[in-house]
């Protein structure tokens, strides 16, 4: 028998005149990693590395589910709504969790769809963060697919999810783990992936702000996979050229959802993004 570390529990914040009721988890103890599921799915990616002794001997890993998301229910009067997420509420709803909790320039961890509002928290609101570890992130990410398909009355739009992702999932990814990485967007709510592919394949605004971001100040790392069909190597790199100072690693053997598909595999890769993060802050000078 064994019981994870793992704590979850809920916080209620306001976004733009909303209550949300967000669900959080976390595990370990000392500096605080927020991390941000992808499109379409929830913390439990994030659950073997809150596992992981080697990460939570030093870190505060926390994540949460986005409105909608996991256990974070729709808001009051959601079923009067069509769900499109959009950036400023995206940004802030990552600040008043930040807030609500009380966390002091965490490191934000995001992949996919989080790993691009990394980015867009690097170049406007990087006082607030002590460094960026952007996953399967790029400039602008066109859609290559439908994105109507995902909420239809004659298709599931849960099980339409999942064959799309499953093209970006490694070959080297055990079996266990890429099914049950396929099982969350299985179960994800009713037009949910698409209100948050809206987002990740709509919004441009970016490509204009990479500049903004000062790696001086709040380092930024770049992590891709070589089977994400998705966030390509090359879109990452394209990505990290226009940041000067961005670090970037390329993931021989892993796709689009690493922390969840082969954690084994993205475990090395997450510690070098974590000590480049605190080696930065340490060559980095304290503003008066």
């Amino acid at each position: 028998m064994t019981i994870e570390p793992i704590c979850g529990r809920y916080l209620t914040v306001d976004v733009e005149g909303t209550t949300q009721r967000i669900y959080f988890e976390e595990a370990g103890q000392g500096k605080p990693v927020l991390c941000l599921h992808t499109a379409g799915a929830d913390t439990r990616q994030w659950r073997h590395l809150m596992n992981t002794s080697q990460v939570t001997d030093t870190h505060r890993l926390i994540a949460f589910d986005m409105p909608w998301h996991g256990k974070s229910l729709p808001p009051e009067g959601y079923q009067t709504q069509e769900y499109l997420l959009e950036t400023d509420t995206y940004i802030k709803t990552v600040l008043a969790v930040i807030e609500g909790l009380g966390l002091d320039k965490p490191i934000l961890a995001g992949c996919s769809m989080g790993g691009h509002i990394a980015l867009q928290l690097a170049a406007l609101h990087a006082d607030k963060f002590s460094g960026f570890i952007a996953i399967e992130a790029s400039d602008f990410q066109p859609a290559w697919y439908d994105i109507d398909w995902f909420h239809r009355p004659d298709a599931h739009g849960g099980e339409m999810g999942a064959a799309l992702v499953s093209a970006n999932l490694s070959l080297f990814a055990p079996e266990i783990e890429r099914w049950n990485t396929l099982w969350m967007f299985m179960q994800s709510g009713p037009g949910v992936f698409r209100g948050d592919l809206k987002f990740y394949t709509k919004d441009d605004s970016l490509i204009a702000r990479l500049p903004m971001i000062d790696t001086g100040k709040t380092p930024v790392h770049i992590i891709v996979g070589a089977y994400d069909l998705t966030c390509t190597p090359e879109d990452a790199r394209r990505t990290a050229e226009q940041i000067q100072g961005a670090t970037l690693a390329v993931m021989d053997e892993l796709g689009h959802f690493p922390m969840s598909e082969h954690p084994d595999g993205f475990l090395p890769f997450f510690l070098e993004a974590l000590d480049k993060v605190h080696e930065a802050a340490l060559s980095t000078p304290e503003v008066a």
